[in-house]
């Protein structure tokens, strides 16, 4: 796989920031082609690098997360550091920030200091709250942000606290916002021909703000509050998790009309196929909690592997809830290419892909998140034409 094929190619981007939304924005970035510049602090570097679990005192994590990044140190407190991201910017396209509002202003690097000097950059802005309004300047981590957007509120148990999806959802979500916004900047930029630049202003909350379904015409036409339903989802009846024999679980959705009659035949209930109780989703809605039961006891008597079957031969949506052991067993993840191996000082690790699948310029991993500083001398050197000299003064200097 080559650098030609994918749809990127020739994009360069500057990612300044740390931990998750930005980093994740130039992971995407950078496996779809763009030359991906990440700066990081020469102290520690980015903190995920010492996150979880490590290997060789660096993070499993950085190693997907970092992957095709090209990482230099600069010290954006020391002036000669913040002029030289400077004017690493203005040989890009494209930079990407997840600093709390104001900071990057602070070292001189704001989007007004491009206007002139870079007028096609499109400038990227990741925060908590976006860079207007009451909240902007608040801290906003993505626990932060996921409970005030509404998505916390719809997950867990009624009558019970919120719960939170064991990942940093609101930061991903953020990141996969971030780098559409890129890419719809770069085709307006095209479009427009005169080859101006944006501001892409991305807010975690907004993100899962921007996942909240029907919740908000639901309320203003009809003032309802839609409230948790642990395994449920509220309005759409059948579909959730069921315990099998073998303490496995089992998702069923079978919510269209033709598929739940199926899913009561595959169920051994074909009287109840045709109960006009059933008919229609609304009318299931009604009687969700005898349809629940009647499921949870059939799913209980079997072995999760022989629902999931009955299931499939009845052409009802059913599948088993995986834990990623599970998923490195499975054929399906395996022939689809969801597994990428790079070296680890020679030895072998697994990553995730990246989505979307593209047949004709599909992305790719090209190396894993390399060590810090690791790219100092290729790009301080080579595009913007220090010599030996002056980055082994600036790194005496501490500012790389």
């Amino acid at each position: 796989m080559t650098d030609t094929l994918k749809p990127l190619s020739g994009i360069r981007v500057i990612e300044l920031g740390q931990l998750l939304a930005g980093p994740f924005t130039g992971c995407m970035l950078g496996y779809f082609g763009a030359e991906v510049i990440k700066i990081e602090p020469p102290k520690g570097g980015d903190p995920i690098r010492g996150w979880r679990v490590l290997r060789d005192n660096t993070s499993l994590w950085w190693r997907s997360l970092a992957r095709n990044k090209k990482c230099i140190t600069l010290d954006l407190n020391a002036e000669r550091g913040s002029a030289l991201a400077k004017q690493l910017i203005n040989t890009a396209d494209v930079v990407i920030e997840n600093f709390r509002p104001g900071v990057m202003e602070k070292w001189g690097l704001g989007p007004k200091a491009f206007e002139q000097s870079n007028p096609g950059l499109i400038y990227t802005r990741i925060s908590g709250y976006g860079q207007t309004g009451p909240y902007a300047k608040k801290a906003g981590f993505a626990s932060v942000c996921e409970g005030i957007s509404g998505f916390r509120y719809v997950n867990g148990f009624p009558d019970e606290p919120p719960v939170r999806p064991n990942l940093s959802i609101g930061d991903t979500i953020a990141g996969i916002h971030a780098a559409l916004g890129v890419c719809l900047a770069i085709i307006a930029r095209h479009k427009n021909g005169d080859g101006q630049g944006q501001v892409v202003d991305v807010a975690l909350y907004e993100s899962m703000f921007n996942l909240m379904e029907a919740v908000i015409p639901e309320y203003d036409g009809a003032g309802v509050i839609r409230q948790p339903s642990g395994t449920t989802v509220t309005g759409i009846v059948p579909t959730n998790t069921y315990r099998c024999r073998d303490g496995k679980y089992v998702v069923v959705g079978g919510n269209g009309d033709s598929i739940f009659q199926r899913l009561m035949v595959a169920a051994g209930f074909p009287e109840l196929a045709a109960d006009e109780r059933f008919a229609t989703n609304a009318d299931r809605v009604v009687n969700e909690a005898e349809i629940d039961e009647l499921l949870a006891a059939w799913c209980a008597q079997h072995q999760a592997q022989e629902i999931l079957d009955l299931l499939e031969q009845n052409r009802v949506p059913g599948g088993p809830i995986y834990s990623v052991e599970d998923m490195f067993k499975d054929p399906h993840f395996i022939e689809r290419g969801l597994f990428e191996q790079v070296s680890i000082n020679g030895e072998p690790l697994t990553i995730p892909a990246i989505m979307p699948k593209l047949t004709t310029t599909p992305g790719g991993t090209e190396w894993p998140g390399p060590e810090l500083g690791s790219h100092n001398s290729a790009v301080l050197g080579d595009i913007l034409g220090l010599s030996e000299m002056e980055i082994a003064e600036m790194k005496e200097q501490g500012v790389i």
